[in-house]
């Protein structure tokens, strides 16, 4: 019985360029099923490299080299492409609701005592820190620290 490597070697040399179009859609596939987008550059390196083959006879070294060139050139293509659209966000803090609360003032729902209370914000219930304050005070959030707002009290206009 045959070594599985040379049967797979012998299968890819008899199928040519239906080779590289089998690998190409198999990578695209996976790539469907993987997280990232890694596999879809390779695909379709093998792809253009199948269909090159069909055109120009490329001995299997040319095509290999074709292969890698060519997965190198998309790889790097596709990442500054695709790097470039997850950097702008009309919401940057969607995922951090504490970050998106600086600069926004709230009523004190418990007074701040020892420098520490809390502040209903929606359905919410926040820690907050700060100097002491009686329940009912304007305070604006200052910063984070992590689950815990930063708190100061909002000046008013009659001092």
């Amino acid at each position: 019985m045959e070594n599985n490597g040379s049967y797979l070697l012998q299968l890819a040399s008899d199928l040519g360029p239906w080779a590289w179009l089998i690998g190409g859609i198999v990578l695209l596939a996976l790539e469907l099923a993987m997280p990232g987008s890694f596999l879809i550059w390779l695909g379709l390196a093998a792809l253009v490299v199948g269909i090159a083959s069909f055109v120009v006879d490329l001995s299997w070294q040319v095509a290999w080299i074709g292969f890698a060139a060519l997965a190198l050139v998309f790889l790097l293509v596709g990442r500054r492409l695709f790097s470039a659209e997850r950097t702008t966000s009309d919401r940057p803090h969607l995922n951090e609701r504490g970050q998106a609360l600086i600069g926004r003032q709230f009523t004190l729902t418990e007074p701040i005592v020892g420098g520490e209370g809390r502040v209903r914000i929606g359905d919410t219930l926040w820690r907050v820190r700060g100097p002491n304050l009686t329940a009912g005070t304007q305070i604006e959030v200052s910063q984070t620290d992590s689950a815990t707002l930063i708190v100061v009290p909002v000046a008013t206009g009659n001092s």
